[in-house]
């Protein structure tokens, strides 16, 4: 994992950004504007880029890579645009505010909103398919742990809850009934699935290497993750109960930040 975390270049907490940034950094960019996005935009692309100074901004452009446009355009670090299902709306964190935070704008970067507020670490993003609500990783309450909230902030409330361990990186399934997390509360990180009220957590994976980057097939059977159980990072697929997993790439180098077209 050493050579991903060197891919982080902030302040940041080391575990968190071990996670969010090293497996899913590639995954950033994120397709809108499509069939699911407003009609009268081509598709487009964020992406964040250090193009600018030390610090990370978030950037759109057209899927061709023409058009590119700084949205963010401060001296912090944005990070981890994600688009609101109906196209309209980017989640991102930041740390302008002297801590991580997460805000709401629109797709053309007006009306920069911040909707989490108070001295912890609130990280990672994920709208619900809906759009009505975001999960998000914050250790507000001392540990790393899976939170919901409002698309506006509102009726924030934890999901995850088991001290001395991190949880991290949460991912709606498309019906928006159960999210995806990775942790490492059984001793190394392992990706599992609960209700979208926190309810019945359940461990997927079960090995001694990393198993992360969880993403979902868009009809939600499966589940495509990042394991290095075979000695290397590559990208498997799992059932959405976590059985049969299978190794789809081979190659000496990293495979990771598996996503499923839609």
């Amino acid at each position: 994992m050493k050579v991903l975390e060197r891919n982080c270049q902030t302040r940041c907490t080391p575990v968190v950004w071990a996670r969010a940034l090293s497996l899913t950094m590639l995954a950033i960019p994120a397709c809108g504007g499509d069939s699911t996005g407003p009609a009268s935009h081509p598709p487009q692309i964020a992406f964040m880029s250090n193009r600018q100074g030390p610090q990370s901004d978030i950037y759109l452009m057209n899927a061709d890579g023409s058009h590119v446009v700084n949205l963010t355009n401060n001296s912090v670090f944005d990070y981890a645009p994600a688009w609101s299902p109906d196209g309209t709306k980017i989640a991102f964190y930041s740390t302008r505010d002297a801590n991580a935070e997460v805000y709401v704008m629109n797709a053309d970067g007006t009306a920069q909103t911040r909707v989490t507020n108070n001295a912890a670490e609130d990280l990672g993003p994920a709208w619900s398919p809906d759009g009505t609500k975001l999960a998000f990783s914050s250790n507000r309450d001392g540990g790393w742990e899976v939170y919901v909230m409002s698309a506006d902030g509102s009726a924030q409330t934890r999901l995850s809850n088991t001290a001395m361990a991190a949880h991290v990186v949460p991912t709606w399934s498309p019906n928006g009934q159960k999210i995806a997390f990775e942790s490492d509360r059984d001793g190394n990180w392992e990706i599992y699935v609960m209700n979208a009220d926190g309810s019945a957590q359940t461990r997927l994976t079960d090995n001694g290497a990393t198993d992360g980057g969880p993403a979902w097939s868009p009809d939600g059977q499966q589940i495509a993750f990042v394991s290095a159980r075979d000695g290397n990072y590559e990208v498997y697929v799992m059932n959405a109960d976590g059985t049969s997993p299978t190794r789809i790439t081979n190659d000496p180098a990293f495979d990771t930040s598996p996503r499923w077209r839609p």
